[in-house]
Formats: structure tokens, sequence, C-alpha cells
């Protein structure tokens, strides 16, 4: 149990690091409803948690605190990280750039999609919390289809969510220059490959 929550760790670092090299360094574009960013972190974010510098002089490793604490544990996303490494993955990036109360909605909705109207297993409340019934619903989804097509099948339906939300924000003038960009590194970003991750080795 120790070797896994320390390989855990190892992926939550990977996990941030992968998001760092998306989003990059300071960014203010008018066109963006965010405003200024840093690190992919956006001002309010970093007024919430106390910095009351300037943006550009953000430090890397307060936007991986931050990215920590309010994108992987406090939405519970570690919890699917230990399950499905892939999954956990998709659900952080996600997140970051949708918001985790709608990510967690695109996995709660793919679990719902693939219970086949509850045959399989109970349909779950798509309230963007991840908790017990969430991950249970996972873990009926592995029993009945395999760990690793459990995984493929639900980064398929949560890659379309995603894309239909961004082509939906792509009608606004405001937002249609970002759509090639969005698309390019959001969607598809975690390889199907990667389903035969686990916290405890490719192996396990």
């Amino acid at each position: 149990m120790q070797h896994k929550w320390k390989t855990l760790g190892a992926l939550v670092a990977a996990v941030v690091a992968g998001v760092f090299a998306i989003e990059g360094g300071y960014v203010n574009d008018p066109n963006d409803a965010g405003g200024a960013t840093n690190h992919g972190i956006t001002e309010q974010v970093a007024r919430q948690h106390g910095y009351a510098g300037p943006m550009q002089s953000l430090p890397k490793g307060m936007a991986q605190d931050i990215y920590i604490s309010s994108y992987i544990e406090q939405p519970k996303f570690d919890r699917v990280l230990a399950l499905s490494p892939a999954v956990g993955t998709k659900l952080v990036d996600a997140g970051v750039n949708a918001g985790p109360g709608r990510a967690s909605r695109w996995l709660q909705q793919s679990l719902n999609d693939l219970s086949r109207a509850g045959r399989d297993y109970p349909q779950i409340a798509m309230d963007g919390v991840i908790g017990t019934s969430t991950l249970d619903a996972y873990r009926s989804l592995e029993k009945k289809r395999g760990r690793i097509k459990a995984c493929e099948l639900t980064l398929k339906l949560m890659d379309s969510y995603q894309a239909a939300h961004y082509a939906k924000l792509a009608q606004s003038k405001a937002n249609a220059s970002f759509i090639v960009g969005w698309l390019d590194h959001r969607v598809g970003n975690v390889p199907l490959s990667r389903c035969a991750e686990s916290v405890l080795g490719d192996d396990a």
C-alpha cells in the first residue's frame, strides 16, 4: 500500500507537469474571459489562494500547489487516478480547462451511458461530485468490460463531450479563435494506449 501511494504521488507530479506543458507561461488575451493567467492559473484563482503579486511573477511552485489542492485533491480526482491513471489524467486536464465540476459530470455521464440504461450497473447522479457512487460505477464498468476496455470507452466518451462543449463555445465570436487550440491540445490528449497503466505499474 505504501508503494501504491508513493507511485500515486509521482503520477500526480507527472499530471501537473503535463498541464504546465500545455498551459505555458503568462498570457493576457483580451478575448479570454478568464483574464490574465500564468502557468494556466487565472488571476481570480491566484487571488483566492492568497497571491497578491503581479500575475507575471506567479511562482511555478505556487501554481503547482494550486493545481494539486484545487484540481486534484479537492474534487477527489486523486481517487480516480488511483483506479485509472489515464481516466484520472483526463479528469484533471479537463477540470483545469473547463472546471472540475463540468469534468466530473462528463465522467458521470460517460458512466451512465456505458451502464446501458442501468442494465449493467446502477446509474448515478450527474452532480459533478466524485464520491462513492461514481467510483463504484467505474469499478462496475471495469468488472463488466475489463480494466483496459473500460478506460478506453470512458476516454472516448469524455473526449466527445469535451469536443461538443468547445464547439458550442466557439459559436461566440470571442471564443472562436480558441477552438483550434482547444481541440488540438485538450481533446484526444490522453492516448488510449495509456489505459494499460496502473498506479502499481504497467503489469499490475
